[in-house]
């Protein structure tokens, strides 16, 4: 035979220092070192959201090992040692994302659990990209839009029985104003939505470095006047909307719901509805001006200034800082839910703190903050316990801000406040 037993010992330390380093790097994500940022933030998040799945290969490789003679010899000992180690660390990764319950259940102790929930089937936590729901319905690729040469389209997630006056909901992809589609993210969160009743709307846009901003969000403007304007066909209530998005799409979600009526994003539909009855931006991006320097410096100059504000923020601030939910607080905003993960290394936890703690000073709606222990960016694109948890607590809040809307005597809407009221809260530079 080609190997030993002491090359199985040593062959099974190095697989166990793998699995190691994968567990150590979900505590500890790298994000200063430009060469370690991306293979650090894939780590993280496939280990955090997937730390059951990790357990299983790592059982099963000590098993094969351990048949294979690995405990003969020193490096075998050693590497059972790390591999017991390192399912301690999955194990404590796999509580944090489980008591994400915990987590909403906390941040939502005013509002009621809603009644007769469907919830997430079982399958979905085992097989994570499993994301068809019984009695939901999708119609894909609808036209709302063609601009600039590009034809613009949607996706419905809707209840298969037919139903009226039902609320809505936007969902806006993320993937840096450059990438994304809505093929490929909030599936999780809409088919939850559709299947307890609403119906979501899963929206494409236009994309940098073709598209400047503010481009992207005045065809989201544009896509729900088109809801709007076709609530009757899929059974929608016109005066509740709802906006969600992650990353790039949670930037997209603030922005639209601190922008409500704004003429300036509503180039030739200045005179249509664009409010939003509520928000709930997941790991958004708050701060295009960078006041707590949380922002990698490539990430303005190869990014966000060539590609998507073309602009340099030394020559045109007000630019960016016109582009930063930050800046766009006002007492009229819609109710907000922000989800935000405290490990999250491409958008930094910082950020989302600051711009929760300045809403809760201005707006006179209802924000809630839900900070995820262990949480990565872009940890909901699997159907994970944290995300499960996540489902919940997000129908828990609409639920509740709908049936608050309903139940006022005079709703909160973006045309009850002034011009004054609207205008952007002041932020210190210096916070």
């Amino acid at each position: 035979m080609w190997f030993s037993e002491t090359h199985v010992a040593w062959l099974f330390l190095a697989v166990s220092l793998l699995g190691a380093v994968f567990t150590l790097n979900a505590f500890v994500p790298v994000r200063r070192i430009p060469a370690l940022f991306v293979p650090s933030f894939f780590g993280s998040w496939l280990t955090a959201e997937l730390a059951l799945h990790h357990i299983v290969w790592q059982a099963i490789a000590a098993v094969l090992f351990l048949e294979l003679g690995a405990l003969s010899h020193w490096p075998g000992l050693l590497g059972m040692g790390i591999t017991i180690a390192s399912w301690l660390g999955l194990l404590i990764l796999f509580r944090d994302g489980h008591n994400t319950r915990h987590t909403f259940d906390d941040a939502l102790a005013d509002f009621a659990e809603p009644e007769n929930a469907a919830r997430l089937p079982l399958a979905q936590l085992v097989v994570p990209f499993l994301f068809r729901r019984a009695g939901v319905k999708v119609i894909r690729n609808v036209t709302y839009r063609e601009v600039a040469g590009k034809t613009l389209r949607l996706d419905v997630a809707m209840p298969d029985e037919p139903g009226v006056n039902r609320p809505a909901i936007m969902q806006i992809h993320g993937g840096a104003w450059i990438i994304g589609d809505k093929r490929e993210q909030g599936w999780p969160l809409i088919g939850h939505l559709a299947a307890n009743g609403w119906v979501c709307f899963n929206v494409n846009y236009r994309l940098s470095p073709a598209a400047t901003w503010p481009d992207h969000l005045v065809d989201l403007k544009y896509a729900l006047k088109w809801i709007r304007e076709h609530a009757d066909e899929y059974g929608v209530d016109p005066s509740f909307i709802a906006v969600t998005g992650g990353s790039a799409g949670g930037h997209l979600t603030a922005m639209m719901a601190l922008t409500a009526n704004d003429p300036e994003y509503q180039p030739g539909f200045g005179a249509a509805d664009t409010s939003l009855q509520a928000a709930v931006p997941v790991y958004g991006v708050y701060d295009f001006a960078n006041r707590l320097n949380t922002m990698l410096p490539r990430f303005r100059s190869q990014m966000l200034e060539p590609m998507i504000m073309k602009a340099f923020f030394e020559r045109e601030p007000e630019k960016f800082h016109r582009a930063s939910p930050l800046d766009r607080v006002h007492p009229g905003a819609p109710p907000f839910l922000v989800v935000h993960g405290d490990r999250d290394t491409l958008a930094p936890v910082e950020d989302a703190r600051l711009f929760v703690e300045t809403l809760r000073n201005t707006s006179r709606a209802p924000v809630t903050y839900t900070e995820l222990r262990g949480a990565q960016h872009a940890f909901d694109i699997f159907a994970s316990p944290r995300t499960a948890r996540m489902l919940d607590g997000t129908l828990r809040f609409l639920t509740a801000m709908r049936d608050r809307a309903k139940n006022a005597d005079e709703p909160l809407s973006a045309e009850q406040f002034s011009p004054s009221d609207r205008a952007p809260a002041a932020v210190s530079d210096n916070v």
